[in-house]
C-alpha cells in the first residue's frame, strides 16, 4: 500500500548535508539519537600494532597487514587490510554467500579542501569526474556497464572527504571496478561536459535553495572565524565556478580559456592551440573523443551540440582547468581508503586491486590533513543567532565546540554525555520540558563536522509556547547540564552502553554491500589500529575504576566542563511572523547569508543572562535514569540447519478477527523478530476529518509512550504506531527477548487512551504544520503525490486535511476512537526468532487486549483508479511556494494489470531499458534539471502498474513534457535497432535483481508485507517472474512500447501532472537571435568582433536578454563617433522581432500541447475513472485446511 502522507515530521537540522548523494551515513557505535560522524580520521599509519608483510607473487606487489580484522561471531564475511605501494589502503571483504558486489573509495579531502576563490571545486570535481576516462572514453560507459549488471551508483562530497561507490553483480565485479578505478588514474574531465556538470552542480543548489537544512547550515558556516575554511560554500554553483574566470577575462587575462597572470600552481605548459597541455597519471589527459557525445532526440532550440556551448567558451574553460590543477594537486593515492564487497577470495581480490589502482599516483600530500583550529572563537561563542525558516517550525539549536571526536574511540566520552542530555525517560530534560508543553522533541549528541573539529548539540523541537520562553529553555538544558556536572557516575552507566554496544556488534545484519562498504571506506581513516577498523567505531569499552587517568571517566568530565553558555552559540529557528509575534514588529535588525538569502541577526547574550545560566540547578524534576530494563538477557538462537531457506511465511493462525502469517527465521540467525500488524477498519477514511483524527490518534498513543519505550530503543527494541487510509498500522523490530512485553504496552494504551486535550493541541499544532509544510518541499514532490491522489480511489487532499485540523475537540477525538477500535481485522505477520506457538500467543494477546468485534477483511481494501485506453490528460497546478525556482513534471503511463504476469513482467523489463537512457538523456544532455527518474509505478492496492518519468527543472512543465515525449519517440528507435546482446543484458540483469537474496531480516520482511498488505498472497513471484523473463522477446517489448507508452500510439493511457513554479524567470534570447542581431549590427556599417560576442554571450546556448542589451549598448556606445546614436536606437527597435521569430528555448512563454485534455477539477476527474479490481489471493497455499478459531 502506498503512504500518500509520507512528509517529514520535522525537519532535520543538526547534521552536515552531503552532496549529490545520500543523507550523511551515522556511525553505528553511538547508539541511537546520539548524533553522528560524518567524516572520521587521523593517521592510521601511525595507530597500527601489526605488520605489514611484503606480497609480490601477484601482478603487482602490495603488503598485507598482519594481524586478522576484529569482527563479529555472526559475520561469515573474511577481510583483510592491503597497502599498495602509492599508499592507498584497501579493505578487501570476501563474502561467499553474496549475490551482489560493491565498491567504495573514500578521497581525504572534501569541499574545505575548495580554493578560496572557487567554492564548490571539490563538488564539481565529483561530478565532472564520471564523464569518461581514457580507458573508457565514453562518457556514460561506468553507468550503462553496471545498469546491464544489475548495478548503480553514486557519490557526494563531504567536509573533508567525497565518497564515490557502486553496486553490481558479483560476476561484473572485475569490469565495474576497472571503469571505476580509471576515474583515480585517468579521467578526462570531459571538456565538453564542463557546461553539462556546471548546470548539474547549478541545478542541484537550486534544489536545495528553498531546504531549511542547507540554509541553517551555510548559516551557521558563514557566522564562523574570518578566514576559516568552515565558512566556505561547499556546494558550489555556476557563478561560485566561473567568477574566476570571468573575472579574468574582463581583465584580459585569458587567452583561449588559458590564465595569462603566471599563477598556475601546477606549472601546466600550453600547447601549439594554446590551451593547457593538462597531464593525466599516465602523461595525458585527452580532449573529449568524438564518440563519447551524442545529440539528444529530436534537439530542441537549446541543445545544440557545439564545442563552444559543451566547453563553456573562455570561461569554461579556465573553470576547467583550474579543477584539473586542483585534482592534480589534492587526489592523492596516500589519501585514499578503499573497500571491495566481494565472492571472489582474498587473494583474487587484492590481485584485481592492486593491478586496478596501483596507477594512482602517489603526490606526496599529507594523507590525512587535519583542520585543527576550530570555527568558534571568543566572538563567535557565548552569542544568540536568530534565523528565519521557510517551513513552519520551531527549533533551537544549543552548541558547544569539541576537539575531533574519533581519538575518543575507545570510551566515547561525548556519547556518554548524549545519553543523559538526550534521554527521553523520566527525570530527563526531554520529559520535563514536554510536560511543560514546551517541546514535541529533543535530540543531543556529538557531530564530528570536519576532520579536526567536532560539536556538541542539543536541539529542542519547540511548541508555539515554548517558542515564547526559549530563553526559560536555554536556562532548563543549562540546570541539566549544572546537574550532570555535580552528578557522581557509577560504573554501570558505561557498562551498559559497553554491554548494549557489545550486543549490538554481536549481531549486526548484514546490509547492501555498497552502503556496507561505504561505511567501511569512511571510518579506514579513524586513528585506530587496522586491525579494529570494524569494532572501534562501533563499540564502548566499560571505564576502568582503577585508572583515574586514562580509565575513560576523566576524559568525560572534561568534556563535561566545556558545555557552559559562555562558550556555546544557540541559534533560535522559526518563520519571520512568529519573530514578529514574540519580539515585536521590526525589533531585529537583519543580515542576509549571501548564498542562500537567509535572513539571521546575532547577539550576544547578556551577562545577567550568562550569569543565571551558570546557577546550580534547582528542579528537583530533573535526576538521572536508572538502570535499563530492556536490556535483553536471552539471545539464544536456535539454530537448525535447512537445505534452502524458505521462500514465504505460512499462515499458522487464522479467526474472525484476525490472520497471522509466520515464518521461523532460517537463514540470518539472530536473536531479532519483526512484527507487522496492520488493524483496518472502514471509519478511518469515511472523510478527511476521520482521516485526520486517526493520524491524531496515533501521534497521542506514541507522545504517551515515550518515557516508557525510550529505554526499549536504547536496548535495541523499537516500534512503531501510525494511522493510514485503512486503519493502524503497528509494528515492532529488535531483540525478541522482551518483545512481547513492548507490544504488550502498545496495545493497552492503544485500548485504554484518554484524550488529554494539552496534549491534543500539541499533536494538532504539530499536524498542522506538518500539512502546511507539505506545500513548501521539493516539486517533484508535489507532482509524484498528485499523481497518486488522482489515481487513488479514496484519497483526500493535503488542503482538505488541513481544513479538518483546528476544529477536532477531545471529545469527538474520543468518540472516534472507539468507533475505529469497534470493529476490525487484523493482518499479522512475524518473522525471525520465534516459533508459531508464540507468534500465536502474541496475536491472542493483541484480540484479547484489544476487545473488538470483526469484519471480513474484504470490507477494508484499496483500490487504484484506471485511465481508459487512449486517454491524455494534463493536471496544471502551481508550487506554492513563490520563492520556489524549479517546476515538476510526473508522467505516468499506464501498462496493465501487475495479476497477468507477461504484463507485469514486460513492464518491469521496459522501465529497466528507460531508466538509464532517461537519466543520460534529460538530465545529462539535454541539463533539464538535477532530478530526473523513470521507473515502474505500481498504483495504490498493487493491482495496476505503469511507468513514471519525473523531471525537476527551471523549465516550464510544458516543456519538460515536450522533451520527454521527444526521448521516448527516439527510445522506439533505439528499442527497434538494440542489438540482441544487449537485450539479453537487461533481461538478465532484472533476473538477477529479482534472485537477489534478502540481507537481512527487515529485507526479508519487506518482500512478504506487501503480498500480505495488498491481499495477492504471491509470494514466489519474484522467482516467477525471473523465470517468465526468459520467454519475453524484444519484439514483445516493442510492441508493449508501441502500444501503452510511444506518444503516436493511439491506445495509450497517459496522465501527466504539472507543478509549475510562480517565481518568474529571467527573460533570454536565442543563439540564432543573437547571430541574426550581429548580422544586422554588421549590415548597418559596425564592426562586429563575431568572436567576442559569442564568447561573451553564446558559451552556454541562450543568454539572458538583460546581458545580451548590456554588452550591445556598451558595444554600439563605443562606436558613436563613426556610427550615428539614432542607428543604435533603431537597431534596439529590431529585438522584439527577432525575439518571435527565434524563441529561445524557454523563454517563460506557455508551450502548447496539442492533442491533450486538460483537467479542470480533480475531483470530477477521479470520478470519471473505474476502480480497479478488487484484490484477490492469486495462490491457495492451504496452509489451514480448516480455520482455527
Amino acid at each position: 500500500m502506498q503512504r500518500l502522507l509520507a512528509a517529514a515530521r520535522r525537519p532535520i537540522l543538526s547534521r552536515p548535508p552531503s552532496l549529490s548523494g545520500p543523507p550523511s551515513r551515522f556511525p553505528l557505535g553511538l547508539g541511537p539519537r546520539l548524533g553522528f560522524a560524518m567524516v572520521a580520521s587521523g593517521n592510521p599509519a601511525e595507530h597500527t600494532t601489526g605488520t605489514w608483510q611484503r606480497v609480490s607473487s601477484g601482478p603487482v606487489p602490495y603488503e598485507v597487514y598482519s594481524k586478522p580484522v576484529e569482527k563479529s561471531p555472526q559475520d561469515d564475511r573474511e577481510y583483510r587490510v592491503i597497502r599498495l605501494d602509492n599508499g592507498l589502503q584497501a579493505m578487501l571483504v570476501h563474502d561467499a554467500k553474496a549475490d551482489k558486489a560493491a565498491a567504495s573509495l573514500d578521497v581525504a579531502v572534501g569541499h574545505l579542501y575548495d580554493p578560496d576563490d572557487m567554492p564548490g571545486l571539490a563538488h564539481f570535481c565529483e561530478h565532472l569526474l564520471f564523464m569518461g576516462t581514457e580507458q573508457y572514453p565514453k562518457e556514460n560507459e561506468y553507468s550503462e556497464y553496471l545498469a546491464k549488471n544489475n548495478g548503480s551508483s553514486n557519490a557526494y562530497t563531504g567536509t573533508s572527504n567525497t565518497n564515490y561507490y557502486f553496486n553490481v553483480a558479483t560476476t561484473a565485479l572485475p569490469g565495474a571496478l576497472s571503469r571505476f578505478a580509471a576515474f583515480f588514474h585517468c579521467p578526462l574531465f570531459a571538456p565538453s561536459c564542463t557546461v553539462r556538470e556546471l548546470n548539474a552542480v547549478d541545478s542541484e543548489h537550486k534544489k536545495n535553495h528553498q531546504s531549511d537544512m542547507w540554509r541553517i547550515f551555510q548559516v551557521n558556516k558563514h557566522l564562523s572565524k574570518p578566514g576559516h575554511p568552515w565558512r566556505k560554500f561547499g556546494s558550489g554553483n555556476k557563478e561560485s565556478l566561473s567568477k574566476v574566470g570571468r573575472e579574468l577575462k574582463e581583465k584580459g587575462l585569458l587567452q583561449n580559456g588559458n590564465s595569462q597572470n603566471g599563477n598556475s600552481q601546477n606549472g601546466n605548459s600550453q600547447n601549439g592551440n594554446g590551451t593547457a597541455a593538462m597531464k593525466s597519471a599516465d602523461g595525458s589527459l585527452a580532449a573529449t573523443p568524438n564518440d563519447s557525445r551524442a545529440a539528444s532526440p529530436a534537439p530542441s532550440v537549446s541543445s545544440a551540440n557545439s564545442e563552444l556551448e559543451g566547453d563553456g567558451g573562455v570561461v569554461g574553460r579556465e573553470t576547467r582547468r583550474r579543477l584539473v590543477e586542483w585534482w592534480s594537486r589534492e587526489y592523492c593515492a596516500g589519501r585514499m581508503r578503499l573497500c571491495v564487497v566481494g565472492k571472489e577470495s582474498l587473494d583474487e581480490l587484492a590481485d584485481m586491486v592492486a593491478s586496478l589502482f596501483s596507477p594512482i599516483p602517489n603526490r606526496g600530500r599529507e594523507p590525512l590533513h587535519m583542520i585543527n583550529d576550530h570555527p568558534f572563537g571568543p566572538n563567535e561563542m557565548g552569542t544568540l543567532v536568530s534565523l528565519q525558516t521557510i517551513m513552519s517550525f520551531h527549533a533551537l539549536e544549543i552548541s558547544f565546540p569539541l576537539p575531533y571526536l574519533p581519538p575518543f574511540w575507545r570510551h566515547k566520552p561525548a556519547g556518554f554525555l548524549a545519553h543523559f542530555l538526550g534521554h527521553e525517560g523520566p527525570g530527563s530534560l526531554h520529559s520535563y520540558m514536554k510536560q511543560k508543553g514546551w517541546i514535541t522533541a529533543l535530540s543531543a549528541g556529538p557531530q564530528n563536522l570536519a576532520r579536526g573539529f567536532a560539536m556538541f548539540k542539543i536541539t529542542l523541537y519547540m511548541t508555539p509556547q515554548g517558542f515564547e520562553q526559549y530563553e526559560t529553555l536555554i536556562h532548563t538544558v543549562s540546570k541539566y547540564i549544572s546537574m550532570l556536572r555535580s552528578s557522581n557516575f557509577p560504573a554501570w552507566y558505561q557498562r551498559e552502553r559497553s554491554l548494549i554496544s557489545a550486543t549490538r556488534f554481536r549481531f549486526a545484519e548484514k546490509r547492501r554491500p555498497d552502503d556496507y562498504a561505504v561505511w567501511v571506506s569512511e571510518h579506514m581513516s579513524w586513528p585506530v589500529p587496522r586491525e579494529l577498523i570494524l569494532s572501534a567505531p562501533q563499540l564502548v569499552q566499560e571505564w576502568d575504576e582503577n585508572d583515574p587517568v586514562n580509565g575513560g571517566e576523566r576524559e568525560m568530565r572534561e568534556i563535561l566542563d566545556t558545555l557552559v553558555i559562555e562558550r556555546s552559540r544557540t541559534v533560535l529557528m522559526a518563520k519571520a511572523e512568529e519573530y514578529e509575534r514574540v519580539r515585536g514588529k521590526d525589533s531585529i535588525a537583519w543580515e542576509k547569508e549571501p548564498w542562500y538569502g537567509t535572513s539571521y541577526h546575532v547577539e550576544r547574550l547578556s551577562e545577567d543572562f550568562v550569569k543565571k545560566a551558570n546557577e546550580p540547578n534547582d528542579l528537583k524534576e530533573l535526576f538521572l535514569p536508572g538502570p535499563n530494563e530492556f536490556i535483553p538477557t536471552n539471545l539464544d538462537v536456535e539454530k537448525r540447519e535447512v537445505e534452502k531457506p524458505a521462500k514465504r511465511p505460512f499462515l499458522v493462525r487464522e479467526t474472525p478477527l484476525s490472520s497471522l502469517w509466520h515464518k521461523k527465521d532460517d537463514q540470518f540467525w539472530v536473536p531479532k523478530a519483526q512484527v507487522i500488524m496492520d488493524i483496518r477498519s472502514p471509519v478511518p477514511n469515511t472523510s478527511g476529518r476521520t482521516f485526520v483524527m486517526t493520524r491524531l490518534f496515533a501521534d497521542l498513543v506514541t507522545d504517551s509512550l515515550t518515557e516508557f519505550a525510550y529505554d526499549a530503543d536504547l536496548a535495541g527494541l523499537s516500534y512503531y504506531f501510525g494511522g493510514h487510509s485503512l486503519g493502524l498500522y503497528m509494528t515492532l523490530n529488535g531483540y525478541n527477548d522482551k518483545l512481547h512485553v513492548l507490544a504488550k504496552h502498545v496495545l493497552e494504551r492503544v485500548r485504554n487512551l484518554k484524550v488529554s486535550p494539552d496534549r491534543l493541541e500539541v499533536m494538532k499544532d504539530q499536524a498542522k504544520r506538518e500539512y502546511e509544510n507539505f506545500f513548501l518541499g521539493q516539486p517533484y514532490r508535489l507532482s509524484d503525490y498528485y499523481a497518486r491522489y488522482m489515481l487513488s480511489e479514496r484519497e483526500w487532499t493535503m488542503s482538505e486535511l488541513l481544513e479538518e485540523v483546528p476544529t477536532v475537540t477531545p471529545e469527538e477525538l474520543q468518540t472516534h476512537i472507539a468507533a475505529v477500535l469497534s470493529k476490525v481485522n487484523i493482518q499479522m505477520l512475524v518473522v525471525g526468532n520465534m516459533y508459531k506457538d508464540e507468534a500465536a500467543r502474541l496475536a491472542q494477546m493483541a484480540e484479547d487486549i484489544l476487545q473488538t468485534s470483526s469484519i471480513p477483511a474484504s470490507e477494508v481494501i484499496e483500490r487504484s483508479l484506471v485511465l481508459p485506453s487512449g486517454s491524455n490528460f494534463i493536471w496544471t497546478t502551481p508550487v506554492p511556494n513563490k520563492d520556489e525556482p524549479n517546476s515538476s513534471l510526473s508522467y505516468y503511463i499506464h501498462i496493465g494489470k501487475t495479476t497477468e504476469p507477461r504484463v507485469r513482467v514486460s513492464a518491469a523489463l521496459l522501465a529497466h531499458i528507460l531508466s538509464e537512457p532517461a537519466f543520460n538523456v534529460l538530465r545529462t544532455r539535454e541539463q533539464l534539471g538535477y532530478i530526473v527518474s523513470a521507473s515502474q509505478w505500481n498504483l495504490t492496492g498493487g493491482g495496476e502498474t505503469g511507468i513514471r518519468i519525473v523531471v525537476q527543472s527551471e523549465r516550464q512543465p510544458a516543456h519538460l513534457e515536450q522533451r520527454v515525449e521527444a526521448f521516448l519517440r527516439e527510445m522506439d528507435e533505439k528499442l527497434q535497432t538494440m542489438p540482441a546482446e544487449e537485450f539479453q543484458e537487461h533481461r538478465v540483469a532484472l533476473q538477477k535483481r529479482w534472485r537477489e537474496a534478502p540481507k537481512n531480516l527487515g529485507e526479508e520482511v519487506n518482500r512478504y508485507w506487501g503480498h500480505i498488505e495488498q491481499g495477492y498472497l504471491d509470494f514466489h513471484r519474484r522467482d516467477n517472474d525471473a523465470d517468465l523473463l526468459e520467454s519475453i522477446t524484444k519484439d514483445d517489448i516493442l510492441a508493449l512500447f508501441r502500444s501503452r507508452a510511444g506518444p503516436s500510439s493511439t491506445s495509450r493511457a497517459k496522465l501527466s501532472i504539472h507543478v509549475k513554479s510562480q517565481k518568474p524567470r529571467p527573460a533570454k534570447i536565442s543563439v540564432a537571435a543573437m547571430e541574426a542581431f550581429a548580422k544586422k549590427v554588421a549590415e548597418h556599417g559596425y564592426a562586429v568582433d563575431e568572436q567576442a560576442w559569442k564568447a561573451n554571450l553564446a558559451a552556454e546556448g541562450d543568454a539572458p536578454l538583460e546581458k545580451f542589451a548590456n554588452y550591445w549598448r556598451d558595444t554600439l556606445l563605443a562606436q558613436a563617433s563613426t556610427v550615428s546614436p539614432q542607428v543604435a536606437q533603431e537597431l534596439t527597435k529590431e529585438v522584439p522581432a527577432l525575439l518571435e521569430q527565434y524563441p529561445a528555448s524557454d523563454d517563460g512563454k506557455d508551450v502548447v500541447i496539442e492533442g491533450a485534455t486538460f483537467v479542470q477539477e480533480p475531483k470530477a476527474f477521479r470520478a470519471s475513472l473505474e476502480p480497479s479490481e478488487r484484490p484477490r489471493a492469486l495462490v491457495d497455499w492451504n496452509d489451514l485446511p480448516t480455520s482455527k478459531f
